[in-house]
């Protein structure tokens, strides 16, 4: 039996019972393989663009005897799968501007797709803005850190077209329990949940995404050219914003 990181469980543990799941770079196809193991999904695609990984993705599952419920596949993002053919899509381990890419050249291949299971690595705000976009509602975020690493996972699920004129909602506007007001942008790039659940690691995620932006800052500093002084100057502008944030939430944090 395939046991599984703590990253890619907390994927597992959100994939309804009864799916038929199409896993999009899925490596060595650890995910699907497990899932097929313990009963959960009816049927899985297992999706490779490069040579090594898929081949190591058809060993695993021709050695799990598995090759009757999972079909290993080589391929660019949804290409490896039809329109209609599965109802969950899980991508992980990819840049969120790539994963929003692969989204967007694949969308009309996600008929009957009801759930989005998406661990974007960095650029989770390009993510959530194409959910919004194109209509898919975040259901739920959460974060977690493995072997000094920390993953976003976001799930998203497809909702009716007469409610989709309320998902913007999501990322109004608002104030936090502290009292200080955050941005549309401040939520699509901290997470609209995520900014309200505030767990440690969320607080670590974002103090180290501070130290990088600082690193940026300094090195536009000694560049005297206009467009550096003016990046410079946004970057400091955005840090502040993510002080106060930070600083906010650490004041009510129980």
């Amino acid at each position: 039996m395939v046991k599984l990181s703590k990253r890619l469980q907390m994927i597992a543990d959100r994939v309804p019972a009864g799916s038929k799941v199409a896993d999009i770079g899925s490596d060595h196809a650890l995910l699907p393989t497990y899932l097929a193991q313990r009963g959960i999904i009816l049927f899985a695609v297992a999706g490779e663009v490069n040579p090594g990984p898929y081949e190591a993705a058809t060993r695993q599952v021709l050695e799990s005897g598995l090759s009757k419920v999972i079909s290993v596949r080589s391929g660019d993002g949804l290409a490896v799968i039809e329109a209609g053919e599965v109802n969950v899509i899980t991508i992980a381990g990819m840049g969120g501007s790539l994963m929003a890419s692969i989204l967007e050249a694949g969308k009309h291949k996600l008929t009957g797709v009801t759930h989005l299971i998406l661990q974007p690595n960095v650029g989770e705000d390009h993510v959530r803005r194409w959910l919004l976009e194109q209509g898919w509602k975040l259901e739920s975020e959460t974060i977690l850190e493995e072997d000094g690493k920390i993953y976003e996972i976001l799930t998203a699920v497809a909702v009716p077209a007469e409610e989709r004129a309320k998902l913007a909602d999501l990322y109004t506007e608002r104030l936090l329990a502290g009292g200080l007001k955050v941005s549309q942008e401040r939520l699509f790039q901290m997470g609209p949940y995520l900014i309200h659940q505030a767990p440690d690691v969320w607080f670590a995620k974002w103090e180290s995404e501070l130290r990088k932006l600082a690193m940026i800052e300094d090195q536009l500093g000694r560049s005297t050219a206009e467009a550096s002084i003016e990046k410079a100057a946004q970057v400091r502008q955005e840090m502040n914003e993510i002080k106060e944030v930070l600083a906010c939430l650490q004041k009510v944090k129980p």
